[in-house]
């Protein structure tokens, strides 16, 4: 006969039937936690299921079940002519008080030690306004995504399944988005590479991070320009590295700067945005650019180029890349696909001389095994058969009507408050508003009307201070950024 107080605690056992959750598996759930909270002790005994089933009003199979799912688990052993009893190889739980005993969903605190201090706060938000001046992403609705679906599903029902799904590939990517990205970068920059240059990576900050993993010691020197990306910097840090920042100005990054370090110091790799320096969307001068390199091969720094919007130039033609112009393998060259089609997209690649390629893909593997070789295969397909570079045709005619609109805006409607340069290319506007401004309390105003903006704070450092943000033009529609300007213009005017 079973005691009062094991009758109570079963009889007090909840069932849901709204729960999505099986039946008898609420009933395994609730017993194991009677056992953990140390209501049920080793080798005591159960009620028979058919008992359980009464207090409970449910069909003895159920109870039975439940039984088998914890015997199955080790909890629970089960004698024939003797009962069910709690395993006696389990340990004594100590008895825990009732509120103790409640079950909350999602732990908020880990039992080992956390050291927060190893890395940066990276700091994120995702809005949700329908209104938004972002930091430089393009229109969804541009990218040929049909396109890329369709090369996708070919992926997956064409011939040779166990190579695609049945084995591991190689870490550096498919051979065939290799070869793709290697003859594209060819003919519309003006490299010079084979698919043993490229290394197919998730994305400009996997590149970046697998450099610094790879080829940055405790201590080297990392030079880049003020202001920066901070998330690059990040990993500058992380990697042990010492960062320095030079100056920029309307020209890109003051070069003469990284010269009187060099002739102090050992550089071991210089970060730079040549096309469209991020933030503030200037291009690097072409002297500046062949100095650059010129000092690379004097003092045996690595160049890692990022060229995260290559291909939206609106003036001319897009400045070619420095690792155009590299003849002694100076430059690691860093492109994503993330600013073209979308940020959701984690494809990218990475450009460098053969033994780099091999190093970093020695490295990778220990992050990544292979990455996704059918999206990469996708990609190949429609650009080896002109659909990107369709795209990117259209998109940029888009866009160059978006900035011009968006600028025109800006002059006529906030002139009086907001400086800026219309860009030659990128899909942003660097804008600096009238020190007497509070950027932080006009955006929470502007997101409080459905319209985000960042504040600029990202942007600032010790040496630059600059009342400062991107304002992006390129994923909205010309309604939208009439909308998005004219909420701004009644909070600041």
């Amino acid at each position: 006969m079973n005691s009062p107080i094991i009758e109570t605690l079963f009889s007090q056992i909840l069932i849901n039937n709204h729960n999505e959750r099986p039946v008898y598996l609420q009933i395994s759930d609730e017993i194991l936690m009677l056992i953990k909270n140390g209501k049920l002790g080793s080798n005591q005994k159960l009620p028979s299921s058919r008992e359980i089933s009464k207090m409970l009003g449910v069909n003895r199979v159920t109870v039975s079940k439940a039984f088998e799912e914890l015997q199955a688990q080790g909890w629970l052993e089960s004698f024939v002519g003797r009962g069910t009893f709690v395993s006696s190889h389990i340990p004594t739980f100590e008895p825990k008080k009732l509120q103790d005993s409640i079950v909350q969903l999602g732990l908020k605190t880990a039992g080992f030690k956390v050291n927060d201090n190893q890395y940066v706060a990276n700091l994120y938000f995702v809005p949700t306004s329908m209104l938004h001046l972002d930091d430089g992403y393009p229109d969804p609705k541009q990218a040929p995504l049909q396109e890329l679906y369709r090369a996708y599903r070919n992926q997956l029902t064409r011939s040779g399944l166990y190579d695609k799904f049945g084995a591991y590939g190689s870490p550096d990517g498919s051979e065939m988005y290799r070869d793709s990205i290697s003859n594209y970068l060819n003919e519309t920059r003006n490299l010079k590479t084979t698919k043993k240059n490229i290394l197919s990576i998730r994305g400009t900050l996997m590149g970046i991070n697998l450099v610094c993993t790879s080829l940055i010691n405790p201590g080297d020197v990392i030079v880049s320009g003020i202001p920066g990306w901070q998330r690059a910097e990040h990993n500058f840090l992380h990697a042990k590295a010492k960062h320095i920042g030079i100056p920029i100005d309307e020209n890109g990054i003051i070069i003469e700067e990284l010269e009187n370090i060099c002739r102090k110091t050992k550089v071991r790799m210089v970060y730079v945005t040549p096309h469209h320096h991020y933030p503030t969307t200037v291009s690097l001068r072409i002297d500046r650019r062949l100095e650059l390199l010129r000092l690379a091969n004097e003092y045996g720094f690595i160049i890692f180029e990022d060229d995260y919007d290559f291909d939206f130039h609106y003036n001319n033609r897009p400045l070619l890349p420095l690792a155009s112009a590299d003849e002694n393998g100076m430059v690691i060259y860093c492109g994503s696909f993330s600013k073209s089609f979308s940020p959701a997209f984690r494809m990218g690649y990475l450009v460098a001389s053969e033994n780099v390629i091999e190093h970093l893909a020695n490295v990778r593997i220990l992050l990544d095994r292979q990455g996704d070789h059918i999206l990469d295969n996708a990609m190949a397909e429609i650009l080896t058969d002109g659909t990107v570079q369709r795209y990117t045709r259209k998109a940029l005619s888009v866009y160059h009507e978006r900035r011009d609109y968006f600028c025109s805006l800006l002059k006529n409607e906030l002139g009086d408050i907001i400086n800026f340069s219309v860009p030659e290319g990128g899909m942003t506007v660097w804008a600096e508003f009238e020190k007497n401004l509070d950027l932080k309390k006009i955006t929470d105003q502007a997101y409080s009307k459905g319209l985000y903006f960042s504040d600029g704070n990202v942007h600032k450092y010790a040496s630059f201070n600059k009342n400062a943000t991107r304002l992006g033009f390129a994923s909205s529609t010309i309604d939208n950024l009439s909308q998005s300007i004219d909420i701004l213009k009644r909070i600041v005017l």
